[in-house]
């Protein structure tokens, strides 16, 4: 059996889980989140015990495969609705900066034109410093998502070690060419 498939998800206070035929609602302080499931696996809910289990009708591949993958998505989604998730990246460059306007990202990282990036409606994205971008929302991969895509508007290059990174991200220097005489 699957390690991570035959854990149990703990159901945390002020999180609801519904289980209606194929489709998972999770709701929180946070926000609501659903996710429709594949056949191949069963979610069954029990209220005494406060937990989500995930069992598996086979053994073949894909089964084994969607056991694991659905357990841990239950389980980022109660995370989600009751802590929720957050990226911050940084933006790092002379001249490089990043706006809000309205719903609509601009960022300013060396092109000739601003880039725009519009926000997702289920993402709350704010700047406390023009090289500062921090990203949160109870969706795991849409957080994830966006973070990416802004990223690869200008990813660090790995000269200077300018453009947009995750904070804290090392990247690695390279020597230019006077420094191999």
């Amino acid at each position: 059996m699957s390690r991570i498939g035959k854990k149990p998800v703990e159901i945390v206070n002020g999180a609801k889980v519904a289980v209606n035929g194929n489709v998972i609602e999770v709701e929180g302080p946070k926000g609501k989140l659903t996710f429709e499931h594949r056949d191949e696996v069963t979610v069954t809910v029990n209220e005494d015990a406060k937990e989500v289990v995930v069992t598996r009708d086979n053994d073949e591949r894909t089964s084994r495969e969607l056991h694991g993958l659905t357990r841990a998505i239950i389980r980022n989604m109660i995370e989600g609705v009751t802590k929720g998730y957050e990226k911050k990246l940084e933006i790092v460059g002379v001249g490089y900066l990043a706006a809000i306007k309205g719903d609509v990202l601009q960022l300013r990282v060396g092109y000739a034109n601003e880039l725009h990036r519009k926000i997702p409606s289920d993402l709350q994205v704010t700047c406390p410093d023009q090289t500062h971008i921090v990203i949160q929302g109870c969706d795991k991969q849409s957080v994830g998502q966006f973070a990416a895509e802004v990223r690869a508007c200008r990813t660090p290059e790995p000269y200077k070690g300018k453009g947009v990174r995750y904070q804290g991200e090392y990247v690695k220097i390279k020597p230019g060419k006077s420094a191999t005489k």
